[in-house]
């Protein structure tokens, strides 16, 4: 028996937000995007310079990766030895992103890769996506996992951020029990 208002068995769910209604039908594009390009590329030059240009994509996105991979490990491992941290905006991410976009197959995703492998570009990007972060982080709504990363960085006026710890001291109202402390 319950008490109450009744509950429907049937809840409401939250509407979808865009990217999960849209990416689904924009890899679709991409695909259908792809083959066509590809089925052009190969009726133009045959299907030997077809297979050729995905080989030669698919060892220049490794050889990208490997390159990218290396000078991120270097640069953490100088940083390491430093005692600091590594500089920003070395451009690895986006390196590795670009090879990776090589090594799949098609026209328009090497397009793709090659363009992110140029620095204008990486900075580009870069500044993109750090504007766009920082500002869904300013304003995320209060209890969200991007208002804990806000709050969690607290900086002084000269810049530095402040490492500490808050303690609560939770004291009886008047007419309250005082609860025992918890021990181990």
């Amino acid at each position: 028996m319950t008490t109450g208002a009744p509950t429907s068995p049937y809840t409401a769910r939250p509407p979808r937000s865009r990217l999960r209604r849209y990416l689904p039908l924009g890899v679709a594009a991409w695909l259908v995007l792809e083959i066509w390009l590809l089925t052009l590329v190969a009726g133009a030059a045959g299907g030997f310079a077809v297979f050729l240009l995905l080989v030669a994509g698919f060892v220049a996105g490794s050889v990208v990766i490997k390159r990218a991979g290396r000078r991120a490990f270097q640069s953490l491992n100088e940083a390491l030895q430093r005692g600091g941290s590594p500089e920003r905006g070395g451009g690895n991410g986006l390196m590795m992103l670009g090879g990776l976009l090589l090594m799949i197959p098609g026209v328009v995703s090497d397009a793709a890769g090659l363009l992110l492998l140029l620095p204008s570009v990486q900075q580009a990007v870069s500044r993109y996506a750090e504007n766009a972060l920082d500002k869904r982080l300013r304003t995320a709504a209060p209890g969200s996992f991007g208002d804990a990363f806000q709050q969690a960085r607290i900086h002084r006026p000269d810049g530095k951020v402040v490492q500490g710890e808050v303690i609560r001291e939770d004291r009886p109202e008047p007419g309250e029990q005082e609860r025992p402390p918890l021990t181990r």
